[in-house]
Parts: structure tokens; C-alpha cells; sequence
């Protein structure tokens, strides 16, 4: 499809019906997994889609063998999306503060297997938002922490739980949890039924590890990976707890992601005096965030429980 020389007119209600279709579309990954999620036809969809590529003058995907794709002016006409549709509910989240209306969306970005922690700030704030206004939409995406702070900048997200680390620009954060990792092994693995007096750092650090390849942990963190043998990597912890459960490989697991496991006889800690390091999470939000009542409660909410951090 070429492009138009002419300008967008004003965007209108179906405009925004359409482009609301494409995000859900893109952020499914393709028509036919839209469909659940949108309820609606993959026929309605594919109306809908050529309906706003129309309307735009863009050819925004390919779809073929191949899957689903996004075409340059795609990618650009989905972030711009993202921003309208953000800067909308900005406004009806004010409007609704104005009001003194417990009303509108609270859209979290949070990294990986965080739901095991004892201290459950997270859920017992979204509890306590659910009961104050019922009405509210709660929508959560489990992403890498840097896309979550990324989508918190650009105001995708209104709220992150990331791991701490040197602030971005434009975010303000406060702490939320610490949490502490170990090193471990499966059932099966040579490390796994060896005595004290067998389990010697240099064995340990023989072994086939696992390393992360998205994961940041803190300095004293680094030199107890690099000590390790790497002969394979994981996105996050699923991937590092599946390679471990294989028997074949260690790898740093939190401790509270990793006790169902432990408390079944199907994982063992190594040299847990040595191997050991401490990671704090954050509550990230925009600096400059305009008043919205949903985000200030939650916020208020995750603060309330600041009594059940770990110290």
C-alpha cells in the first residue's frame, strides 16, 4: 500500500476503536491470538485492520508464512498509538480525580516470579485498590525491567516493579522488597548428594552454570557468575530454574522462587556462606506524573506495607 500525500484529519471515535484493535493486535502478536483477547472474529479483526490502514494511508503489517509482522510506518504508528491512548486515559483518570471518583485503569509492569515473596506488598495493595474501587480496571504485563521502565516513561505503564539500580532519568522510585539469591543444583546433578567436605568451591565452580542474559545483579553479584563455569544462559528465572531441574547445571535462583522445589528434595543450595547475594525491587513511576487518583491510591496502598519489607 503507498502512501497518501495528505494529512490525518481529526481522530474521532472510530479512529480510536481502530487503533485500540491494532495495540491488542500487535501486542498479541497476530490476528488469531487477538481474537480472545478482543473477542471478536479474526475476519472482524482483518476489517478493523484494513479499515485504520485505510484511514492512515500506512501498510502497518504483512501477515504470510511467515507470521505476523510489523511493517517501519507499523512500528511507528503503534508507538504514537501508545501515547494517544495513554494521554486518554491520563484525561479520564484527571477527570475522574476531579471528581473524587476511584475510577479508570492502573496498567503495572513487573518483572518475573516476584508472586512467591513472603512479603506480598504488591497483591495486598490491589487488594486493598479492589475493595476501595471496585470499578477499577487492573491491567498487568510481566516484561523485562527494562522495558518496564520504559513503559513507564513513555506512559504505557503507570507504575513498575523493577530491580534497583542507577536511576533513569525522568523515573522516581522507592524501595519495595530485597530479596536474596543462592546458588543451586537438581536431583541428579554430581553437586547434589556430596558430602561438606566434597562440596569445595573449586568443584562447584567446575560444574556446567547457567548464566542469566536480561538479569542486572548487583557488583557483588558479578564476580561469583563470572567464577562460574557458563556453558548455557536463560532469559529469567523459569529458564534458569527449568536448566537446573534438568541435573546437569547450577545456577543462582531466589530463595523464595526456589523453596517449593528445595522443600520437595527436587533442588539443593550450594555453599550458601559464599554464594549468596541480595537484589532490591523498586516501585518506579514518571516524574512530573499529572494527579490521578487511581495511581496515587495504589501508590499510597504499596507505601502502607512498607512495615513488611524485608530489612
Amino acid at each position: 500500500m503507498g502512501k497518501k500525500a495528505r494529512a490525518l484529519a481529526a481522530v474521532n471515535d472510530t479512529d480510536i476503536r481502530l487503533l485500540r484493535v491494532f495495540r491488542t493486535v500487535v501486542e498479541c502478536g497476530g490476528f488469531s491470538a487477538a481474537e480472545v483477547e478482543l473477542n471478536i472474529s479474526r475476519a472482524a479483526i482483518s476489517l478493523h485492520m484494513a479499515d485504520l490502514e485505510k484511514r492512515l494511508g500506512l501498510r502497518l503489517c504483512r501477515r504470510g508464512r511467515a507470521g505476523f509482522l510489523l511493517t517501519d510506518d507499523g512500528k511507528l504508528a503503534y508507538e504514537a498509538a501508545l501515547r494517544l491512548l495513554a494521554g486518554l486515559e491520563s484525561f479520564r483518570s484527571e477527570i475522574n480525580a476531579a471528581h473524587g471518583r476511584l475510577r479508570g485503569e492502573l496498567n503495572i509492569g513487573i518483572t518475573d516470579n516476584l508472586v512467591t515473596l513472603p512479603q506480598m506488598r504488591v497483591t495486598n495493595a490491589l487488594r486493598a485498590l479492589k475493595r476501595a474501587g471496585p470499578e477499577v480496571r487492573v491491567n498487568i504485563r510481566m516484561i523485562p525491567p527494562n522495558e518496564v521502565e520504559r513503559g513507564v516513561l513513555d506512559g504505557r505503564l503507570h507504575v513498575g516493579v523493577v530491580p534497583a539500580r542507577s536511576a533513569l532519568p525522568g523515573l522516581a522510585g522507592f524501595p519495595l522488597y530485597r530479596e536474596e539469591s543462592r546458588l543451586y543444583c537438581g536431583r541428579g546433578h554430581p553437586l547434589f548428594d556430596a558430602s561438606v567436605g566434597e562440596m569445595t568451591r573449586a568443584a562447584v565452580e567446575a560444574a556446567d552454570a547457567i548464566a542469566p542474559t536480561r538479569a542486572q545483579p548487583p557488583p557483588e553479584a558479578a564476580d561469583l557468575q563470572q567464577a562460574l563455569n557458563t556453558t548455557a544462559t536463560a532469559t529469567d528465572r523459569e529458564g534458569v530454574a527449568f536448566l537446573i531441574l534438568t541435573g546437569c547445571y547450577v545456577g543462582f535462583l531466589p530463595t523464595h522462587y526456589a523453596r517449593q522445589w528445595v522443600e520437595r528434595g527436587a533442588m539443593r543450595e550450594l555453599l550458601p556462606d559464599t554464594h549468596r547475594y541480595s537484589l532490591e525491587f523498586h516501585a518506579v513511576t514518571k516524574k512530573g506524573t499529572q494527579p490521578n487518583l487511581v495511581l496515587e491510591r495504589f501508590l499510597d496502598l504499596l507505601k502502607a506495607g512498607e512495615a513488611d519489607a524485608v530489612p
